[in-house]
């Protein structure tokens, strides 16, 4: 970690915050009944990994998990003649009249999350869609806010959140950049 960098949660602070996730989300949703998470790919879907095993841990239920990938639906790429690769949408479950709650590790903008959702759509209509993340920024451009927040962090345009994971997808920590 460079001098311009700065750890904002540490193991134990993330783990603290996605277990409080974990409990906010049962208490908004009464339980584990119809509720399915959905990781945005990569960040959101080991977070979403990680938060269902928390809702297992408290509830004694599983929680069912599936990815999906926005490269083909975000509008902040189109036209730019990159191409970026295509990872792979993994929802081996019905999301039809679930209660889905998308996971991602930064909300910044909210043109992932529009991008997340339009994804979602193509795939089924839940009863409706909750959004946690592990850190929000600020700085929207979209009218999106999360329902389940882990850390809240003011920062300038210039500088970035990243999470880090370690080699078995463990969140590890979260740095801001400067």
């Amino acid at each position: 970690m460079g001098a311009d960098s700065t750890v904002i949660l540490d193991e134990t602070g993330v783990k603290r915050a996605l277990t409080r996730i974990a409990h906010e989300v049962l208490e908004k949703n009464k339980g584990v009944g119809d509720l399915v998470l959905v990781g945005i790919r990569t960040g959101g879907v080991h977070l979403a990994r990680e938060l269902a095993r928390r809702l297992e841990e408290i509830e004694g239920e599983k929680v069912p998990v599936g990815s999906v990938d926005i490269t083909l639906y975000r509008d902040d790429i189109k036209g730019t003649g990159v191409h970026r690769p295509v990872g792979k949408t993994d929802i081996p479950f019905s999301i039809e009249g679930a209660r889905l709650v998308l996971v991602d590790d930064v909300l910044y903008t909210g043109r992932s999350i529009r991008a997340a959702m339009d994804a979602i759509m193509d795939h089924g209509r839940p009863s409706c869609i909750q959004l946690a993340v592990l850190v929000d920024r600020g700085h929207r451009e979209l009218p999106i806010r999360a329902d389940f927040v882990g850390r809240n962090v003011p920062t300038s345009t210039r500088e970035k959140i990243v999470v880090n994971f370690d080699e078995a997808d463990n969140p590890t920590d979260v740095v801001l950049q400067k």
